[in-house]
Protein backbone atom coordinates (compact mmCIF):
# COMPACT_ATOMS: atom_id res chain seq x y z
CA UNK A 1 0.00 0.00 0.00
CA UNK A 2 1.31 3.43 -0.97
CA UNK A 3 0.32 6.42 1.11
CA UNK A 4 1.04 10.13 1.54
CA UNK A 5 2.13 11.51 4.91
CA UNK A 6 0.23 14.47 6.35
CA UNK A 7 0.73 16.55 9.47
CA UNK A 8 2.15 15.17 12.72
CA UNK A 9 -0.57 14.58 15.33
CA UNK A 10 1.47 13.05 18.16
CA UNK A 11 4.86 11.79 19.27
CA UNK A 12 6.53 9.71 21.98
CA UNK A 13 10.08 8.99 23.09
CA UNK A 14 11.09 7.31 19.82
CA UNK A 15 8.10 7.40 17.45
CA UNK A 16 5.96 10.10 15.85
CA UNK A 17 2.38 9.71 14.61
CA UNK A 18 1.21 11.39 11.41
CA UNK A 19 -1.98 11.50 9.44
CA UNK A 20 -1.78 9.62 6.16
CA UNK A 21 -4.02 8.84 3.23
CA UNK A 22 -3.63 6.01 0.72
CA UNK A 23 -2.72 7.07 -2.81
CA UNK A 24 -5.09 4.56 -4.36
CA UNK A 25 -8.40 4.42 -2.51
CA UNK A 26 -9.93 0.97 -2.08
CA UNK A 27 -12.36 -0.81 0.22
CA UNK A 28 -9.41 -2.51 1.95
CA UNK A 29 -8.16 0.72 3.50
CA UNK A 30 -9.88 3.76 5.02
CA UNK A 31 -9.54 7.21 3.44
CA UNK A 32 -7.55 8.41 6.45
CA UNK A 33 -5.04 6.56 8.65
CA UNK A 34 -2.56 7.23 11.41
CA UNK A 35 1.04 6.22 10.62
CA UNK A 36 3.45 5.60 13.48
CA UNK A 37 7.08 6.09 12.45
CA UNK A 38 10.54 5.83 13.97
CA UNK A 39 14.13 5.42 12.86
CA UNK A 40 15.11 1.86 11.97
CA UNK A 41 17.91 1.93 14.57
CA UNK A 42 15.40 1.89 17.41
CA UNK A 43 12.29 0.31 15.93
CA UNK A 44 12.18 -2.90 18.03
CA UNK A 45 9.26 -1.65 20.11
CA UNK A 46 7.28 -0.60 17.03
CA UNK A 47 7.95 -3.94 15.31
CA UNK A 48 6.74 -5.69 18.47
CA UNK A 49 3.59 -3.57 18.43
CA UNK A 50 2.85 -4.39 14.79
CA UNK A 51 3.34 -8.14 15.35
CA UNK A 52 1.02 -8.16 18.38
CA UNK A 53 -1.66 -6.11 16.60
CA UNK A 54 -1.55 -8.62 13.74
CA UNK A 55 -2.27 -11.43 16.22
CA UNK A 56 -5.06 -9.44 17.89
CA UNK A 57 -6.70 -8.44 14.61
CA UNK A 58 -10.49 -8.53 14.52
CA UNK A 59 -11.29 -7.27 18.02
CA UNK A 60 -13.53 -4.15 17.77
CA UNK A 61 -12.12 -2.81 21.05
CA UNK A 62 -8.50 -2.80 19.83
CA UNK A 63 -7.09 -0.29 17.34
CA UNK A 64 -6.73 -1.73 13.85
CA UNK A 65 -3.43 -2.25 11.99
CA UNK A 66 -3.07 -2.09 8.19
CA UNK A 67 0.54 -3.25 7.84
CA UNK A 68 4.05 -1.79 7.86
CA UNK A 69 6.56 -0.29 5.43
CA UNK A 70 10.03 1.26 5.15
CA UNK A 71 10.57 4.75 3.76
CA UNK A 72 13.48 7.13 3.29
CA UNK A 73 12.51 10.69 4.18
CA UNK A 74 14.86 13.66 4.52
CA UNK A 75 17.81 11.28 4.36
CA UNK A 76 16.52 9.14 7.26
CA UNK A 77 15.34 5.55 6.95
CA UNK A 78 12.04 5.10 8.78
CA UNK A 79 10.00 2.12 9.86
CA UNK A 80 6.25 2.84 9.59
CA UNK A 81 3.13 1.10 10.90
CA UNK A 82 -0.25 2.10 9.44
CA UNK A 83 -2.97 2.19 12.11
CA UNK A 84 -6.66 2.94 12.39
CA UNK A 85 -7.21 6.68 12.81
CA UNK A 86 -9.03 7.65 15.99
CA UNK A 87 -10.58 11.03 15.21
CA UNK A 88 -11.61 11.64 18.83
CA UNK A 89 -8.07 11.54 20.19
CA UNK A 90 -7.07 10.05 23.53
CA UNK A 91 -9.54 9.46 26.35
CA UNK A 92 -7.19 11.45 28.59
CA UNK A 93 -7.97 14.56 26.55
CA UNK A 94 -11.71 14.07 26.91
CA UNK A 95 -11.35 13.70 30.69
CA UNK A 96 -9.10 16.76 30.81
CA UNK A 97 -11.39 18.89 28.64
CA UNK A 98 -14.54 17.95 30.58
CA UNK A 99 -13.44 20.42 33.27
CA UNK A 100 -15.52 20.50 36.43
CA UNK A 101 -18.31 18.43 34.84
CA UNK A 102 -16.21 15.25 34.62
CA UNK A 103 -17.59 12.22 32.86
CA UNK A 104 -21.00 10.91 33.87
CA UNK A 105 -21.13 7.48 35.49
CA UNK A 106 -23.02 6.13 32.49
CA UNK A 107 -20.19 7.21 30.19
CA UNK A 108 -17.65 5.65 32.54
CA UNK A 109 -19.59 2.37 32.56
CA UNK A 110 -19.82 2.33 28.78
CA UNK A 111 -16.14 3.07 28.23
CA UNK A 112 -15.09 0.58 30.91
CA UNK A 113 -17.22 -2.10 29.32
CA UNK A 114 -15.41 -1.67 25.99
CA UNK A 115 -11.95 -1.51 27.57
CA UNK A 116 -12.68 -4.70 29.51
CA UNK A 117 -13.77 -6.50 26.35
CA UNK A 118 -10.49 -5.49 24.73
CA UNK A 119 -8.48 -6.58 27.77
CA UNK A 120 -10.30 -9.91 27.90
CA UNK A 121 -9.38 -10.52 24.25
CA UNK A 122 -5.75 -9.54 24.89
CA UNK A 123 -5.46 -11.86 27.91
CA UNK A 124 -7.27 -14.70 26.14
CA UNK A 125 -4.62 -14.56 23.42
CA UNK A 126 -1.80 -14.81 25.93
CA UNK A 127 -0.68 -11.18 26.10
CA UNK A 128 -0.36 -8.49 28.76
CA UNK A 129 -0.68 -4.87 27.61
CA UNK A 130 1.60 -3.51 30.38
CA UNK A 131 0.65 0.14 29.80
CA UNK A 132 -3.11 0.55 30.27
CA UNK A 133 -3.81 4.24 30.93
CA UNK A 134 -6.10 7.01 29.67
CA UNK A 135 -3.51 8.18 27.13
CA UNK A 136 -3.51 4.73 25.47
CA UNK A 137 -7.28 4.49 25.05
CA UNK A 138 -8.49 6.23 21.90
CA UNK A 139 -11.91 7.55 20.88
CA UNK A 140 -13.39 6.65 17.51
CA UNK A 141 -16.77 7.43 16.02
CA UNK A 142 -19.02 4.37 15.80
CA UNK A 143 -22.64 4.53 14.68
CA UNK A 144 -23.13 8.16 15.63
CA UNK A 145 -21.44 8.12 19.04
CA UNK A 146 -17.92 7.75 20.34
CA UNK A 147 -16.45 4.37 21.22
CA UNK A 148 -13.11 3.53 22.82
CA UNK A 149 -10.30 1.30 21.59
CA UNK A 150 -7.10 0.16 23.29
CA UNK A 151 -3.93 1.34 21.54
CA UNK A 152 -0.13 1.51 21.95
CA UNK A 153 1.08 -2.08 22.30
CA UNK A 154 4.77 -1.14 22.24
CA UNK A 155 5.33 -2.47 25.78
CA UNK A 156 3.00 -5.48 25.51
CA UNK A 157 4.43 -8.95 26.10
CA UNK A 158 3.53 -12.61 26.24
CA UNK A 159 2.28 -13.88 29.59
CA UNK A 160 4.82 -15.97 31.51
CA UNK A 161 2.47 -17.56 34.01
CA UNK A 162 0.66 -16.24 37.08
CA UNK A 163 2.92 -15.48 40.00
CA UNK A 164 6.18 -15.99 38.07
CA UNK A 165 8.78 -13.41 38.95
CA UNK A 166 10.62 -11.54 36.23
CA UNK A 167 14.24 -12.70 36.47
CA UNK A 168 15.44 -9.61 34.62
CA UNK A 169 13.35 -7.35 36.87
CA UNK A 170 12.23 -5.44 33.81
CA UNK A 171 9.43 -3.04 34.70
CA UNK A 172 7.26 -1.77 31.86
CA UNK A 173 4.64 0.96 31.85
CA UNK A 174 3.77 4.15 33.72
CA UNK A 175 4.54 4.25 37.48
CA UNK A 176 1.19 5.88 38.34
CA UNK A 177 -0.65 2.82 37.00
CA UNK A 178 1.71 0.10 38.26
CA UNK A 179 0.43 -2.79 40.37
CA UNK A 180 2.02 -3.69 43.73
CA UNK A 181 3.39 -7.02 42.45
CA UNK A 182 5.11 -5.19 39.58
CA UNK A 183 6.85 -2.76 41.91
CA UNK A 184 7.86 -5.40 44.47
CA UNK A 185 8.96 -8.29 42.24
CA UNK A 186 8.69 -7.28 38.61
CA UNK A 187 5.66 -9.54 38.16
CA UNK A 188 3.60 -8.22 35.25
CA UNK A 189 0.77 -10.49 34.18
CA UNK A 190 -2.90 -10.01 33.26
CA UNK A 191 -3.74 -9.08 36.87
CA UNK A 192 -1.43 -6.07 36.52
CA UNK A 193 -3.54 -4.78 33.63
CA UNK A 194 -6.61 -5.06 35.88
CA UNK A 195 -4.97 -2.92 38.59
CA UNK A 196 -4.18 -0.33 35.91
CA UNK A 197 -7.81 -0.51 34.77
CA UNK A 198 -8.92 0.38 38.32
CA UNK A 199 -6.60 3.42 38.19
CA UNK A 200 -8.04 4.39 34.81
CA UNK A 201 -11.68 4.11 35.93
CA UNK A 202 -10.96 6.12 39.09
CA UNK A 203 -9.29 8.83 37.02
CA UNK A 204 -12.28 8.98 34.67
CA UNK A 205 -14.52 9.66 37.68
CA UNK A 206 -12.33 12.17 39.55
CA UNK A 207 -10.33 13.72 36.71
CA UNK A 208 -7.17 13.33 38.81
CA UNK A 209 -4.38 10.74 39.11
CA UNK A 210 -5.06 8.03 41.70
CA UNK A 211 -1.88 8.82 43.68
CA UNK A 212 -1.13 12.32 44.93
CA UNK A 213 2.63 11.89 44.79
CA UNK A 214 5.09 13.61 42.45
CA UNK A 215 8.28 11.85 43.60
CA UNK A 216 8.79 8.53 41.78
CA UNK A 217 10.63 6.91 44.70
CA UNK A 218 7.91 7.78 47.21
CA UNK A 219 5.23 6.74 44.71
CA UNK A 220 6.74 3.28 44.25
CA UNK A 221 7.05 2.90 48.03
CA UNK A 222 3.36 3.76 48.41
CA UNK A 223 2.34 1.24 45.80
CA UNK A 224 4.62 -1.61 46.82
CA UNK A 225 4.84 -1.39 50.62
CA UNK A 226 1.99 -1.68 53.10
CA UNK A 227 -1.73 -2.15 52.60
CA UNK A 228 -2.60 1.26 51.15
CA UNK A 229 -4.61 1.33 47.94
CA UNK A 230 -5.80 4.31 45.86
CA UNK A 231 -8.81 6.12 47.28
CA UNK A 232 -12.10 4.96 45.75
CA UNK A 233 -14.29 7.96 44.72
CA UNK A 234 -17.03 8.54 47.29
CA UNK A 235 -19.50 9.95 44.74
CA UNK A 236 -19.51 6.70 42.78
CA UNK A 237 -22.43 4.27 43.01
CA UNK A 238 -22.10 1.24 45.29
CA UNK A 239 -21.67 -0.99 42.22
CA UNK A 240 -18.89 1.28 40.99
CA UNK A 241 -17.10 1.28 44.33
CA UNK A 242 -17.27 -2.50 44.50
CA UNK A 243 -16.01 -2.80 40.90
CA UNK A 244 -12.94 -0.65 41.61
CA UNK A 245 -12.37 -2.52 44.86
CA UNK A 246 -12.15 -5.78 42.90
CA UNK A 247 -9.46 -4.16 40.71
CA UNK A 248 -7.47 -2.88 43.71
CA UNK A 249 -7.03 -6.16 45.59
CA UNK A 250 -3.36 -6.17 46.60
CA UNK A 251 -2.99 -9.91 46.06
CA UNK A 252 -2.97 -10.50 42.26
CA UNK A 253 -4.27 -14.05 42.78
CA UNK A 254 -7.43 -12.65 44.40
CA UNK A 255 -7.86 -9.77 41.96
CA UNK A 256 -10.77 -10.26 39.57
CA UNK A 257 -10.03 -11.14 35.96
CA UNK A 258 -11.37 -9.26 32.93
CA UNK A 259 -13.84 -12.08 32.31
CA UNK A 260 -15.15 -11.88 35.90
CA UNK A 261 -15.43 -8.09 35.77
CA UNK A 262 -17.47 -8.23 32.57
CA UNK A 263 -20.18 -9.93 34.64
CA UNK A 264 -20.01 -7.35 37.45
CA UNK A 265 -23.24 -5.32 37.98
CA UNK A 266 -21.35 -2.09 37.30
CA UNK A 267 -20.74 -3.31 33.74
CA UNK A 268 -23.40 -5.83 32.76
CA UNK A 269 -26.27 -3.46 33.57
CA UNK A 270 -24.85 -0.59 31.51
CA UNK A 271 -27.29 1.26 29.29
CA UNK A 272 -25.98 2.17 25.85
CA UNK A 273 -28.77 4.65 25.18
CA UNK A 274 -27.78 8.26 24.87
CA UNK A 275 -28.24 10.10 28.12
CA UNK A 276 -30.97 12.70 28.35
CA UNK A 277 -28.87 15.05 30.47
CA UNK A 278 -28.41 18.51 28.97
CA UNK A 279 -30.48 17.58 25.91
CA UNK A 280 -33.20 19.89 24.60
CA UNK A 281 -36.56 18.25 23.98
CA UNK A 282 -37.49 18.47 20.26
CA UNK A 283 -40.53 20.59 19.41
CA UNK A 284 -41.49 18.52 16.34
CA UNK A 285 -40.27 15.45 14.38
CA UNK A 286 -37.85 17.63 12.37
CA UNK A 287 -36.23 19.39 15.32
CA UNK A 288 -33.54 16.80 16.11
CA UNK A 289 -30.02 18.34 15.89
CA UNK A 290 -28.53 15.02 14.75
CA UNK A 291 -31.04 14.61 11.87
CA UNK A 292 -28.22 13.78 9.46
CA UNK A 293 -25.94 12.00 11.92
CA UNK A 294 -25.89 8.67 10.04
CA UNK A 295 -22.93 9.83 7.97
CA UNK A 296 -21.49 12.37 10.37
CA UNK A 297 -18.89 9.99 11.76
CA UNK A 298 -17.52 8.63 8.49
CA UNK A 299 -14.00 9.91 7.85
CA UNK A 300 -14.15 11.38 4.34
CA UNK A 301 -12.63 14.43 2.66
CA UNK A 302 -15.94 16.18 3.22
CA UNK A 303 -16.42 15.22 6.88
CA UNK A 304 -12.97 15.23 8.47
CA UNK A 305 -11.40 18.58 9.38
CA UNK A 306 -7.98 16.89 9.43
CA UNK A 307 -8.42 15.99 5.77
CA UNK A 308 -8.40 19.68 4.95
CA UNK A 309 -5.01 20.40 6.51
CA UNK A 310 -2.75 18.50 4.15
CA UNK A 311 -0.90 20.86 1.87
CA UNK A 312 -2.86 24.09 2.09
CA UNK A 313 -5.72 22.63 0.03
CA UNK A 314 -8.48 24.07 2.19
CA UNK A 315 -10.38 25.18 -0.91
CA UNK A 316 -10.38 21.71 -2.45
CA UNK A 317 -12.36 20.04 0.31
CA UNK A 318 -15.15 21.41 2.41
CA UNK A 319 -14.98 20.72 6.15
CA UNK A 320 -18.62 19.66 6.35
CA UNK A 321 -22.10 20.90 5.61
CA UNK A 322 -23.70 23.43 7.96
CA UNK A 323 -26.70 22.38 9.98
CA UNK A 324 -29.82 22.31 7.76
CA UNK A 325 -32.90 24.03 9.25
CA UNK A 326 -35.99 21.82 9.78
CA UNK A 327 -38.03 23.80 7.22
CA UNK A 328 -35.38 23.21 4.55
CA UNK A 329 -35.20 19.50 5.34
CA UNK A 330 -38.99 19.23 5.07
CA UNK A 331 -38.92 21.15 1.80
CA UNK A 332 -36.53 18.59 0.34
CA UNK A 333 -39.29 16.00 0.68
CA UNK A 334 -41.78 18.07 -1.34
CA UNK A 335 -42.39 18.10 -5.10
CA UNK A 336 -44.51 20.20 -7.45
CA UNK A 337 -45.41 17.17 -9.56
CA UNK A 338 -49.01 16.00 -9.19
CA UNK A 339 -50.02 12.35 -9.53
CA UNK A 340 -52.43 11.36 -12.32
CA UNK A 341 -54.99 9.23 -10.53
CA UNK A 342 -56.97 8.55 -13.74
CA UNK A 343 -54.32 6.34 -15.33
CA UNK A 344 -55.22 2.80 -14.36
CA UNK A 345 -51.90 1.20 -15.25
CA UNK A 346 -50.12 3.42 -12.72
CA UNK A 347 -51.87 1.58 -9.87
CA UNK A 348 -50.24 -1.45 -8.29
CA UNK A 349 -52.39 -4.27 -6.89
CA UNK A 350 -51.12 -5.17 -3.44
CA UNK A 351 -53.94 -7.40 -2.22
Amino acid sequence: MEWVRGKTIGHGSFAAVSLAKPINQSSDFPPLMAVKSCGVSHCDSLINERMILEELKGCPEIIGCYGDSMTIENGQRLYNVALEYASGGALSEKVKNSGGLRLSENEVRRYTNSILKGLHFIHQNGYVHCDIKLQNVLLVCDGGKDAVKIADFGLAKKTTGSGELNSKYEIRGSPMYMAPETVVGGEQESASDIWALGCLVTEMITGNPVWNCSDIGNLLMKIGVGAEIPEIPGKLSEEGKDFIGKCFLKDPRKRWTAEMLLNHPFINTVSFKEESENQISPRDPFDFPDWESEQSCLVTPESSPEFNCWFGEQDEFQSGSPSIPPATRLGQLLTDQKPNWSVSNSWVKVR
